[in-house]
């Protein structure tokens, strides 16, 4: 999966600034009361999705407090409205494919907003794509030395990208947690943890078309009820363009 660079956009979305933070906070805390609802269960190691959603919002520093609050809220069965998982899909300029998960408890709303910025970024959501992203867990360890490289060939890692600083692990989603737990066991830190969705194949774009489609990942990833966007876009050359 080389090419992939996921540790950089992971970073880009890391450095973000005290607003954007306040939503990532936000998006990981619906995601938290969803996946207790879905699952019927506060309790991690009952419930396979909460584990998944809090081992995510772990990595993006989300306080313990706000954890517990948004776990019991969903218990509570509060007044809030329900949220319910759903998926758009479409191309971006240049042809690329986007897929799109979101947390909405008012589907016309969310559709609209999705399609507002689709039209404004010269996008269209004619077409399907989910059935060109597989479905992985992702890992990254800010360190890169041959022995996290054995280690996670012995616990089962189907392939990695080795970066400057870091690399990167893929994995099957439901074994996952095994991989984090293995690493943590060997006293190595987990930067991120989290499911994803990985495109089959990648989309060169010149340093024009990589910033437009930057742009509406950034647009759509600002709505309140999108939780993920996807992309077969290769994004390197977007930094080349600002």
């Amino acid at each position: 999966m080389a090419g992939h660079s996921k540790w950089a956009q992971i970073k880009r979305k890391k450095a973000a600034n005290d607003k954007q933070r306040g939503k990532i906070i936000s998006k990981h805390l619906r995601a938290i009361q969803a996946a207790v609802r879905a699952g019927g269960s506060g309790d991690p190691a009952a419930n396979l999705g909460l584990k998944n959603t809090l081992s995510a919002a772990k990595s993006d520093s989300v306080p313990q407090d706000n954890i517990d609050r948004a776990i019991e809220r969903a218990l509570g069965n509060s007044e809030d409205g329900q949220l319910e998982e759903v998926q758009y899909e479409g191309y971006g300029p240049a042809g690329v494919a986007l897929l799109i998960e979101a947390l909405t408890d008012n589907r016309n709303r969310t559709i609209a907003d999705v399609r507002h910025v689709f039209n404004k970024h010269g996008g269209n959501m004619s077409g399907g794509t989910a059935w060109q992203f597989d479905s992985k867990g992702i890992i990254v360890i800010e360190d890169n030395n041959e022995r996290v490289q054995e280690l996670a060939l012995e616990l089962g890692a189907e392939d990695w990208d080795i970066e400057e600083d870091a690399i990167t692990l893929y994995t099957d989603p439901t074994e996952l947690y095994e991989l984090v737990e293995g690493f943590e066991k060997a006293g190595y830190t987990v930067a991120v943890s989290q499911l994803t969705r990985m495109p089959q194949n990648e989309t060169d774009l010149d340093a024009s078309d990589a910033a437009k489609v930057l742009r509406m990942i950034d647009a759509l990833e600002d709505l309140d009820d999108v939780q993920n966007v996807y992309s077969n876009a290769e994004l390197e050359n977007a930094a080349v363009a600002g």
